[in-house]
């Protein structure tokens, strides 16, 4: 048997972390055993799906590095073949219109409320005969479709995450709603756990791997599974991804789509990394940092928790850290020349953009924190309190002066590592200064704070745009 899974993304809003972690672990499954992962994309909800989203849940699972294994399946394309499976439940008789109006629903509901009963649907149309429909039909009555569930009935499947699972029909709220309301004799709008048992089914998926929310859903499904002769694949209920108050993560908690976090400036490797770790510990031996394709090697569900996993927006960022450090200059500057270029920076030839990439290249978390950390290469840099009291020291601005005689007898290209020493040597011996003051003096007045990035390299950097000389005169 091959394995084959699937995410089925609603396009209802932009790629969520949950659904992304969700395709993850499917994504992982599959590659683990030779597999298929596929896509459907269920645009059934006409009035809130857009082709935006579509576009940005595929951007988004590109960007994570998970590539899938067929053409996406466009849900809203296959309503007749949901109609047809509806057509034959009726037929059976494992399914039946339904009459009742709204405010019959809630008048049942209030009575339930009243008594301290749970909600759920009385089954008061299940019998109706063809006079009593007529006489409904007659009085302009719409219907819904409804699935027979016997309270008696048992379902039983065995999780791969929770293991066996075990649930009574009368505890699934009544005859299931598989279609909305229409009139006469048509059949409405397939409902969603209708459609997904016919795509599931078409598409030979044989594991369905999602988050534990849909537990009750797959309690309702395999009896629909049962009733249509399908075939039913395993499954496998993930947890949820929670808040630090133990609550499921939401807006209020920050970012919460792929996107977003794209734009904040987190990398492809450190979300899709961590997203993995929610939920999934890793085998022993194993480092908590490391490829997709290296997780796809021993991802197991036995290694899947039930408990929901909490976010930690400080791992994560430490993750984005050590994918940043690890990068290549080249690496960098491809990432942090659209920003540089949105600030209205001229970024200088390529070799001077590679080492400005190497010299903050230590110093970032995210991607964003270049801006803050190429800032005064570009801008004049306010002095921050430590700089001004360095500036104000006996010696400083002397210091500065002479040094300024030396900087002014070399072009700025001819600036390097090697003749900056240099240059702060002689300055020193000719001024009687000692290098620590010239250093520190220098330091604030190039980059306005004694604390930063390496100073020589930041000189060297601002000379070739014809700055240093510039910046030290301020404040002679």
């Amino acid at each position: 048997m091959t394995v084959r899974v699937r995410l089925a993304p609603s396009p209802t809003g932009n790629l969520h972390i949950g659904t992304a972690r969700t395709a993850l672990f499917n994504w992982l499954f599959a590659r683990k055993n030779n597999g298929k992962f596929l896509l459907r994309i269920e645009d059934t909800d006409k009035e809130r799906s857009k082709e935006e989203f579509t576009k940005n849940i595929l951007e988004g699972l590109s960007w994570l590095g998970m590539n899938w294994d067929e053409e996406p399946i466009i849900q809203s394309n296959r309503v007749n073949e949901h109609r047809k499976a509806i057509q034959i439940l009726l037929k059976k008789g494992l399914a039946y219109r339904c009459y009742a109006n709204e405010l019959e629903l809630e008048l049942m509901r209030e009575g339930q409320k009243a008594n301290n009963q749970a909600p759920r649907y009385d089954n008061r149309n299940r019998n109706l005969s063809p006079q009593e429909e007529a006489k409904y039909i007659s009085e302009g009555r719409t219907s819904v479709i409804r699935f027979r569930i016997e309270d008696q009935t048992s379902i039983k499947w065995d999780d791969m995450v929770r293991g066996a699972m075990h649930w009574e029909g009368k505890d699934l709220g009544g005859d299931m709603v598989i279609s909305r309301r229409a009139p006469g004799n048509e059949i409405g709008d397939p409902l969603y756990n209708l459609v997904v048992v016919i795509d599931d089914g078409d598409m030979g998926i044989t594991h369905v791997i999602r988050g534990e929310d849909h537990i009750a859903n797959t309690a309702k499904q395999i009896l629909l599974y049962q009733a249509l002769e399908l075939n039913i694949p395993k499954f496998a209920h993930t947890p949820l991804i929670l808040n630090q108050d133990g609550k499921k993560l939401s807006k209020r908690d920050g970012v919460t789509s792929i996107s977003e976090f794209k734009e904040k400036g987190y990398t492809s490797e450190a979300m899709a990394n961590y997203m993995t770790l929610l939920g999934w510990s890793v085998p022993d031996g194993m480092e908590e940092r490391f490829s997709i394709e290296q997780a796809s090697k021993v991802f197991e569900f036995d290694r899947v928790n039930k408990a929901g996993a909490k976010f930690d927006w400080e791992k994560l960022k430490w993750l984005n850290s050590q994918v940043l450090h690890n990068w290549s200059s080249e690496q960098i500057f491809e990432s942090i020349k659209p920003l540089l270029e949105n600030e209205g920076w001229e970024l200088p030839d390529m070799q001077w953009c590679l080492a400005l990439s190497e010299l903050i290249k230590p110093s970032l978390t995210l991607i964003t924190d270049c801006i803050e950390q190429s800032k005064f290469f570009f801008e004049e840099p306010l002095l921050q309190d430590d700089a001004k009291r360095q500036l104000e020291l006996e010696g400083a601005k002397e210091s500065l002066s002479t040094l300024l005689e030396q900087i002014e007898q070399l072009k700025p290209e001819e600036l390097d590592l090697e003749n900056s020493k240099d240059l702060i040597n002689q300055a020193a011996k000719l001024g009687g200064f000692k290098k620590g003051l010239i250093m520190k003096s220098l330091r604030a007045a190039l980059l306005g704070s004694l604390k930063g990035p390496d100073l020589m390299t930041s000189w060297i950097l601002l000379s070739k745009l014809n700055k240093d000389a510039i910046r030290i005169k301020k404040y002679l």
